[in-house]
């Protein structure tokens, strides 16, 4: 089936990328907080929508629709540079999922995919180093998500490979040198109720494992 939409993460809000027909799907409104624009093939146009995120904290979402999508989905890559990561959501063997809590917020597993390697093995090396955990079952692909950043005054676009993991291991070792403050076992769907500060397309990966499951 033909994709329908891009969903990216600027600043924590949500950038849809989509067809007219996706668009129907989404249900989407213009308001005040919403902008919605069919795009008019300029690049430029690209920009302005993510300086107006950057500047107006009032706006909450974003949505871009054209029928070539692909079109679409390419200029908007072009106004970043795109780097690619992976990452796992690992239960052990009672359902309990291992997050970590660094930089403010609660996260999981993940880290760019270095030069040679899968996604799959990018993922597994990325939970092995950052929690200590040793033995890994690789599982189903779950998804994409996409946020972006900037560093040094250049915008960054981070496409994240997330994949199921299990493992009979308990012992965790933060990895400190990335700033992991706390690592632990939750019950998912109960932790995530609560009032817990998570990274939107964190949240994202976690409803979509809970929905498959």
């Amino acid at each position: 089936m033909r994709q329908q939409k891009y969903k990216i993460y600027i600043n924590g809000k949500p950038v849809f990328l989509t067809t007219t027909e996706g668009m129907q799907e989404l249900g989407i409104k213009a308001d005040k907080t919403t902008h919605v624009a069919f795009y008019i093939g300029k690049k430029k146009a690209i920009k302005q929508f993510l300086d107006l995120l950057n500047k107006n904290k009032e706006v909450k979402m974003i949505v871009l629709y054209h029928d070539d999508l692909p079109m679409l989905w390419n200029d908007f890559q072009d106004c970043f540079k795109v780097l690619e990561a992976a990452g796992g959501y690992v239960q052990n063997d009672k359902g309990e999922l291992l997050v970590f809590y660094r930089r403010g917020s609660w996260d999981l597993p993940k880290g760019k995919i270095d030069p040679g390697e899968t996604p799959e093995q990018a993922a597994v090396r990325e939970v092995q180093e950052e929690t200590g955990v040793v033995h890994l079952d690789l599982g189903e692909f779950l998804g994409h998500t996409y946020h972006t950043y900037e560093l040094k005054g250049e915008r960054i676009l981070k496409k994240t490979w997330w994949y199921k993991m299990k493992t009979t291991d308990w012992q965790l070792i933060p990895q400190t040198e990335e700033d992991i403050e706390e690592i632990c076992w939750v019950a998912p769907a109960t932790w995530l109720s609560g009032d817990v500060v998570v990274y939107p397309n964190i949240r994202e990966v976690i409803e979509t494992a809970l929905r498959a499951s």
